[in-house]
């Protein structure tokens, strides 16, 4: 089996056993023999654009990782599934960090995506979206949305 075929296999199997019975997040969906493409559900506060300009809480949110051919040289390519209001997460991409390390795992990334959406984690300095950056400049006294560990 190839690098890439066994490495897939491996994260699948990482990520059935991390998700399984999670909190937080759970496993909708896997492509591919041995997958490529996951959707996952996340269970967490955050936010939603709602009308013209505002937004409002919401807790039901997907996501959609694709590894692409030369993965893990280079990062999944993650986006929402659902919209968010978050300085770092745009409907085409989520923008999971300048550095990507080969070791890091499909897993990791998905509850790194989770504590972005509550504002656990954020980026008010190069953002995807600049009114939802606007908004965590001026109510940094609300955030993060959820103290709580996501890790389950």
């Amino acid at each position: 089996m190839q690098a890439r075929l066994r490495r897939l296999a491996s994260e699948h199997d990482q990520i059935r056993d991390a998700f399984a019975s999670h909190p937080v997040v759970s496993l909708v969906g896997a492509e591919g023999s041995p997958p490529d493409r996951y959707v996952f559900h996340l269970n967490v506060p955050g936010l939603a654009p709602a009308g013209e300009d505002g937004f409002a809480p919401a807790n039901d949110h997907r996501v959609e990782i694709f590894l692409p051919l030369d993965y893990p040289r280079r990062p999944p390519i993650a986006r929402m599934l659902t919209p968010v209001f978050h300085p770092n997460i745009d409907p085409q991409k989520i923008c999971i960090g300048d550095h990507w390390s080969a070791g890091q795992s499909v897993a990791q990334m998905i509850q790194r995506i989770a504590e972005m959406i509550s504002y656990q984690s954020y980026n008010i300095q190069s953002p995807l979206n600049a009114k939802a950056a606007a908004w965590a400049a001026g109510n940094l006294h609300n955030l993060p949305l959820s103290r709580g560990d996501l890790g389950g």
